[in-house]
């Protein structure tokens, strides 16, 4: 069973049917002992940084997700839940995030002729090998919808990066803890053959 993390965060429904689609069993709930039980965990996330660890505080969510990663159990960060995963961010001041990962989430910086938030398909650059990209060829396109975004402390954990308006880490990997700044569930079929290398993780 795959758990899909429920934090009162949106986007969760397209990550469920997403699974489903692959013919797997996933769950949205915030009942620790079940996330703790399944085999795969999932944090989505939409929204800001402050609002979304405050509710992860709320529901005791927070401890949830630290015990999945020391656990071994291979989670999973889409958008808002990759930046979630270090310990801070310019959208939030103040605001202490989960820690596991160490870098900054910085605003994406004005350029001539592109938007802010960044919304729409990007292609990926592979600076590592990483196993959630295991037979999806590099410049494959994903789509995204951020006005933040990470620059890892530790470039050996950044598997793949885009450009807009600067160097975008749009995937790690960290022993079981994976993280993308796009929506696979929304990426087409690239998107779809990503979340089943990480199902076969």
């Amino acid at each position: 069973m795959i758990a899909i993390i429920d934090y009162d965060a949106g986007n969760l429904k397209s990550v469920e049917k997403a699974f489903a689609y692959l013919g797997e069993e996933a769950r949205i709930t915030r009942d620790g002992d079940e996330i703790l039980s399944a085999q795969r965990v999932v944090l989505p996330g939409v929204g800001s940084f402050g609002d979304a660890m405050d509710k992860l505080r709320q529901y005791g969510l927070d401890e949830v997700v630290r015990d999945v990663a020391a656990r071994h159990i291979p989670l999973l960060g889409i958008c808002l839940g990759l930046q979630l995963l270090f310990a801070s961010s310019e959208e939030s001041p103040g605001v202490e995030g989960l820690g596991l990962c160490e870098g900054r989430i910085a605003r994406i910086p004005d350029a001539p002729g592109l938007k802010i938030p960044h919304m729409g398909w990007n292609s990926l650059h592979y600076d590592h090998p990483g196993r959630l990209f295991v037979g999806i060829p590099e410049d494959s396109y994903v789509y995204f919808v951020h006005s933040y975004y990470l620059q890892a402390r530790d470039p050996e954990i950044v598997k793949a990066s885009t450009r807009y308006a600067a160097t975008i880490h749009a995937s790690i990997e960290q022993d079981n803890i994976f993280a993308c700044q796009f929506h696979p569930e929304k990426s087409g079929e690239v998107g779809l053959a990503i979340l089943k290398n990480f199902i076969n993780i």
